[in-house]
């Protein structure tokens, strides 16, 4: 596998590049699995926008723009021609020109007003009421615990500390081999794009660094927490409330600082 991308000039593939994630297996997933799986991609808005889930064979995917420039872009101190835009050049090629502009992308807008939230529902990405969960008529008195992850030292790779699982996933990409996608792929600028590889003929996997938008205002706490769907269903999809996983070598990868990580 090449290293190096075989570009032809500077171009928008320089900061984007348009891939189809894999959302869920239809065939093996639930309806409610596949929403909530369609929710948890739709709402890493930082350096990803989402379009609305469709069916491909057994496949639920989504198209995506995926906003991380190439790592062999450089910008220049002068602008080319007078232009009001930075020079740019590919240290891998020696292109140069004006710094390429990215396309625009509709990011949604994920939360309208108290109970409002645009999330994905009966695989349509739409606007809808989701109500607090009420607590159970004759429930028994509990002690309030506040959120765990609050204060805890958990940092992605680029230094940046809280929250660590709610700004980091990893994507499953559907691009056949010899596709030269994956080489533009494998050449994003890391740490917010990393760990490019092949997971199968059709399927390369990657972690991106792209914060939640429905973090709350403190960046810690989830808007969609103990909020419910019409169906009744947790608005919070079920990966987001799951243990850190393992490596079959029983490696954690989770975040260092994780606060359900024992030493």
């Amino acid at each position: 596998m090449p290293q190096v991308p075989d570009c032809r000039r500077l171009g928008r593939h320089c900061v984007q590049l348009a891939v189809t994630a894999q959302v869920a297996d239809i065939r093996d997933d639930t309806p409610t699995d596949q929403d909530a799986a369609a929710t948890w991609l739709l709402g890493h808005t930082e350096r990803i926008t989402f379009g609305r889930p469709y069916t491909r064979g057994r496949l639920l995917v989504a198209d995506a723009v995926v906003s991380v420039p190439c790592k062999y872009l450089e910008e220049q101190a002068r602008s080319p021609n007078g232009s009001s835009r930075p020079a740019a050049r590919c240290r891998a090629h020696g292109f140069e020109g004006p710094m390429p502009r990215p396309a625009p992308v509709d990011a949604p807008v994920l939360r309208h007003r108290a109970d409002r939230f645009t999330i994905v529902h009966g695989r349509r990405v739409r606007p809808m009421a989701l109500p607090l969960k009420r607590a159970a008529r004759r429930a028994l008195p509990v002690l309030q615990n506040g959120n765990p992850c609050v204060g805890a030292p958990c940092r992605t790779a680029d230094n940046k500390m809280g929250a660590a699982c709610c700004r980091d996933l990893t994507l499953e990409m559907t691009i056949p081999e010899g596709d030269p996608i994956e080489a533009l792929l494998r050449a994003r600028r890391p740490p917010y794009l990393c760990k490019v590889k092949r997971t199968a003929p059709s399927t390369v996997e990657c972690e991106v660094i792209s914060a939640c938008g429905y973090l709350g205002d403190d960046d810690i706490s989830c808007m969609l927490h103990d909020r419910v769907r019409p169906n009744g269903r947790p608005a919070k999809p079920d990966i987001c409330s799951n243990w850190p996983e393992f490596d079959d070598d029983d490696e954690l990868t989770g975040h260092p600082g994780c606060v359900f990580i024992d030493d």
